[in-house]
C-alpha cells in the first residue's frame, strides 16, 4: 500500500475518521490494527517477523531494566541485538553471503553447493530492526524507562506512517508521544496537509519523471558518453533525494494531523560544503542512529587520528551494507567514510585559506563549496546506483576518457549552426531535467534563505497560493501517472 495510491487515501480517510472520534486509549488500538492492515497489504506472512521483534525487544527491555546484576543486563541487551540482527540477516544477507563464500572456497578449489533462500525481502525490515534495537540499548544505557503497555510499545514498533521506510524514530522521542494522550490543532492538521502535499509533489512530479532519465542510463546495454551519464548522475540525485525525502515528509504531515511529531530526516542536503555537513542533513535519523550507536561506543574521535580513521570507516562500511546487500553499497559505504577522512585531513588546511570580505565575494566563494561538493556526491551516488561493480567502472571510464559534448562532425558546422546543434543536443540529452527540478530549487532555495522548512507554510496568502497552484498543476498534468514503488523500500 503505497502513500501515492487512491488505495492509502482511502485507507487514511477511514483510520483518520475513526482516530477523531475515539478517546485516547482506542486511537492506540486503532493505529495498531491500521498499521497492522497497512503492513500486512504487502505480505500478511511478514507480519510474524515484526511481532517477533516486538515482543522480543519489549522482554528483553523489561529484564535489563529490572536486573540488578550487570551481567543480566548484558545478557539481555545481547539477546536482543542478536535476535534483531540474525532475522535481518537471514533474510536480508544469507544468500548474499552464501553466493561469495561459495566464490571464495572456489578460488581455493573447494566446491560447494549452498541452498539459497527463495524469498522475498521484508519491506522495512532495516528501519524498523533499528528502531526496536535502539529501545533495549537506550535502557541498557539508563537513558530510557521501559514501558508495561505491551500494545503501546507495539504501536511503537509498527507505526505506519513511518514504518516502511523511516525516519527511524527513538524510543524516548516517539514512545511518550504514544502513551499520552495528543492534541490534535487546528495549525498542525494545516501543516500534516502542507507535508503531505509537498511530499507527494517530490515524489510522483520531481523523482518519478526523473526516473525515467535514469533508468535507460542504468540499465542500458551499449557504451555510454560521459556527458550522458554526468546527466543521469544530476538526474538521479535529486531523484533519491526528492523520493525518499518525499516519503519522509509524507509520514512527518500524516503524524501531523494525528498530533504526532515525527522527526525531520532531511534539511537541505545539497546545500552541504563537506561530507561531515553532508550527514548532518542527510537522512538525519539514520546517521545519528550510525553515531550514536556505533561510531561513539567504537570510540568515536576519541583517542589517536588513526583510531578515529578506523571508527569512521567501520561506520560508513556498515551504513553502507545497511543500505543493501551488494558490493556497489559497501563500496559506496567505504567511499563515504574515506572522504570524510579526507575532510578532517585537510580541515587544518581550509581553514587558513583566507575567507572573502564583501557579501558577494562570501556568496559566491559558498555557492563553490556547494557545487564542488554537490559532484563529489554524485560520484558517490553512481556508486549507490550502479547494477554492479563493473559498471561502475565503466561509467567512471566514460566520465574520463569519453567526455565529449559533440561528435566530431560538429566542428565543421558554422558558429550558429554549432549554437543550434548543441541546444538540440542538450534537449535530446538532458530531456526534461531542469523543468521538473526547477521548483524543487526554489523552494529549497526560499527555505535556505528563511532558515526554516516550513518557509512557504509560514508565508504569505499570495506566495502560498502560487505554491499550491503550481503544485497542483504540476502533479495533475505532469505526474506519474503509474504509482512507482519508493526507492528505499529496497532496504
Amino acid at each position: 500500500m503505497l502513500f501515492n495510491t487512491f488505495q492509502f487515501a482511502l485507507f487514511f480517510i477511514i483510520v483518520y475518521s475513526l482516530y477523531l472520534k475515539s478517546n485516547h486509549r482506542w486511537q492506540n488500538a486503532i493505529l495498531l490494527v491500521a498499521s497492522y492492515i497497512f503492513y500486512g497489504s504487502w505480505d500478511w506472512r511478514f507480519l510474524s517477523l515484526i511481532v517477533l521483534s516486538t515482543i522480543l525487544d519489549f522482554y528483553c527491555g523489561a529484564k535489563i531494566y529490572n536486573s540488578p546484576q550487570q551481567s543480566k543486563r548484558k545478557t539481555f541487551l545481547i539477546l536482543s541485538i542478536f535476535g534483531n540482527l540474525t532475522i535481518l540477516g537471514f533474510f536480508k544477507y544469507f544468500n548474499f553471503f552464501a553466493s561469495n563464500l561459495q566464490t571464495l572456497l572456489y578460488h581455493f578449489n573447494v566446491a560447494i553447493q549452498p541452498r539459497f533462500l527463495n524469498i522475498l525481502l521484508p519491506v522495512g525490515i532495516s528501519f524498523y530492526t533499528f528502531q526496536t534495537m535502539s529501545y533495549t540499548i537506550d535502557i541498557y544505557r539508563k537513558k530510557l524507562e521501559p514501558t508495561t503497555k505491551f500494545f503501546d510499545f507495539a504501536l511503537f514498533v509498527a507505526f505506519f506512517p513511518q514504518l516502511v521506510a523511516g525516519p527511524i524514530e527513538r524510543a524516548k522521542h516517539l514512545l511518550p508521544q504514544i502513551l499520552s494522550p495528543r492534541k490534535v490543532t487546528l495549525d498542525k492538521f494545516y501543516q500534516g496537509l502542507y507535508l503531505i502535499f509537498w511530499g507527494l509533489f517530490m515524489k510522483t512530479f520531481v523523482a518519478d519523471n526523473l526516473a525515467q532519465i535514469v533508468d535507460p542510463v542504468f540499465t542500458s546495454s551499449v557504451r555510454l558518453t560521459g556527458i550522458r551519464v554526468l546527466f543521469a548522475l544530476y538526474a538521479f540525485a535529486f531523484q533519491i533525494f526528492c523520493d525518499f525525502a518525499g516519503y519522509s515528509n509524507i509520514a512527518r504531515g500524516l503524524g501531523k494531523v494525528m498530533g504526532f511529531d515525527i522527526m525531520v530526516n532531511f534539511n537541505l542536503p545539497y546545500l552541504a560544503t563537506n561530507p561531515r555537513e553532508f550527514w548532518q542533513r542527510w537522512h538525519i535519523s539514520l546517521s545519528t542512529w550510525l553515531k550514536d550507536y556505533l561510531y561513539i561506543p567504537l570510540g568515536g574521535s576519541k583517542g589517536s587520528k588513526l583510531k578515529t580513521y578506523r571508527n569512521l570507516i567501520i561506520t560508513m562500511l556498515l551504513g553502507g551494507l545497511w543500505h543493501g546487500a551488494a558490493w556497489t553499497f559497501i563500496l559506496w559505504g567505504a567511499y563515504q567514510g574515506t572522504i570524510l577522512i579526507i575532510h578532517r585531513l585537510f580541515s587544518p588546511l581550509l581553514a587558513k585559506i583566507p575567507q572573502p570580505k564583501s557579501a558577494l565575494a562570501q556568496k559566491a566563494w559558498f555557492a563553490l563549496r556547494v557545487v564542488f561538493f554537490f559532484h563529489v556526491t554524485c560520484l558517490g551516488w553512481l556508486i549507490f546506483r550502479a547494477e554492479s561493480l563493473a559498471q561502475i567502472g565503466q561509467m567512471i571510464h566514460a566520465l574520463v576518457f569519453s567526455f565529449q559534448l559533440m561528435p566530431p562532425i560538429a566542428a565543421q558546422l558554422t558558429p550558429s549552426a554549432y549554437l543550434f546543434a548543441i541546444v538540440f543536443w542538450l534537449k535530446i540529452h538532458i530531456k526534461d531535467l531542469p523543468f521538473h527540478t526547477a521548483v524543487l530549487l526554489i523552494i529549497q532555495w526560499y527555505q535556505y534563505k528563511k532558515n526554516d522548512l516550513l518557509a512557504v507554510f509560514n508565508s504569505s496568502t499570495f506566495i502560498k497560493v502560487i505554491f499550491y497552484y503550481t503544485c497542483f498543476l504540476s502533479i495533475f498534468f505532469f505526474g506519474v501517472a503509474k504509482k512507482i514503488q519508493f526507492i528505499y523500500f529496497q532496504f
